[in-house]
């Protein structure tokens, strides 16, 4: 950067510098304390200085291993989709209303933390039910290490509770999905346009004020792989640019997880594999109780959680991923 680098190249440079300035300290606070440590062992030789060495190595002796376990966290191979935004697609899966209700509740849930981490949650596309429930919608959250946090969210989340439409107090199992994919920049995959095919429509909605008047609403369709995505915001014009982003950063991540099962033939042992189909966590209500089954962790603050308090949650996903691909790393 220093010796006049082309304006293009000034961000990328800048990236891998930030992304090697904690390696790099890593590095020396590691060599800087294994540097005191035999310093002070010489010490131990000479009388005068011995009762100060002394009191100074089992310090050091208790940090060498706390620093180079963190400079092996350090060296782990980062993401490099983990600093762009998240695109995050929440459908109902079995159950009826009661899912749609529930895919409503995880969309609060997730528009509620990016609002605590002071990220910019921005709404896509939202088809609501009569009930207030949802078909789907398609949620952008950006923000400083967004697709970093919220990519163990894929899955499978469950709900256990009785349902507003229970007239007979039951409770009921239902389910709703949830795939969390890194934003595709123009960049990363380009779309000719003999591959789709964009129609427009009337958007649908709820009923009433919802229902939109004009023919706005946007599909586009791949045709290579089938993909159709939808976008109803009240301009035809913004609706086409959003779907195209939608679409782009779902072929990016077809891409992704075609080159991560080449590299991990277990690659659905994995916490945040993306497996889609997979029960990655149970909500139940009864209990107020929150199950995560991939790391064994429950808690019992649920209705903290549904207001976006998912930080324990986050952290602990993140700590288990390090800590196999440490285990990896270390084999």
């Amino acid at each position: 950067m220093s010796e006049g680098a082309a304006a293009d190249e000034i961000a990328a440079l800048a990236k891998e510098y930030s992304d090697l300035k904690p390696v790099i300290a890593a590095i020396d606070a590691y060599r800087q304390c294994q540097s005191d440590f035999e310093e002070a062992q010489l010490m131990l030789d000479d009388p005068e200085m011995k009762e100060l060495a002394e009191e100074e190595l089992p310090a050091l002796k208790a940090r060498l291993p706390e620093l180079e376990q963190a400079l092996r966290v350090a060296l782990l191979p980062k993401d490099a989709a983990d600093a762009r935004p998240a695109l995050l697609e929440i459908r109902p899966g079995t159950g009826g209303d009661e899912a749609s209700l529930f895919a409503a509740d995880l969309l609060r849930m997730y528009h509620r933390f990016a609002e605590a981490r002071g990220w910019k949650a921005e709404m896509l596309d939202e088809q609501l039910t009569e009930l207030g429930g949802i078909k789907e919608a398609t949620l952008r959250i950006a923000g400083e290490g967004a697709f970093a946090a919220l990519k163990y969210e894929s899955g499978v989340h469950r709900v256990q509770r009785v349902p507003v439409t229970e007239s007979g107090g039951r409770i009921h199992t239902s389910a709703a999905t949830v795939a969390v994919l890194p934003e595709a920049e123009d960049v990363d995959i380009d779309i000719p346009a003999s591959d789709i095919r964009i129609d427009t429509m009337r958007a649908s909605g709820a009923g009433g004020q919802h229902v939109n008047t004009t023919d706005s609403a946007v599909r586009i369709t791949h045709l290579p792989t089938g993909l159709v995505v939808t976008s109803s915001e009240k301009s035809q014009h913004q609706n086409r640019a959003i779907a195209m982003q939608v679409l782009r950063t779902r072929l990016f991540d077809l891409e992704r997880q075609r080159a991560a099962q080449e590299r991990a033939a277990d690659r659905k042992a994995q916490v945040g594999s993306g497996d889609r189909s997979e029960r990655i966590r149970t909500y139940n209500f009864p209990q107020g109780r929150m199950t995560d089954h991939r790391i064994n962790l429950t808690l019992y603050r649920l209705d903290a959680i549904l207001t976006g308090d998912l930080e324990e949650i986050v952290a602990a996903l993140a700590a288990d991923d390090q800590a196999r691909k440490l285990a990896e790393m270390e084999a």
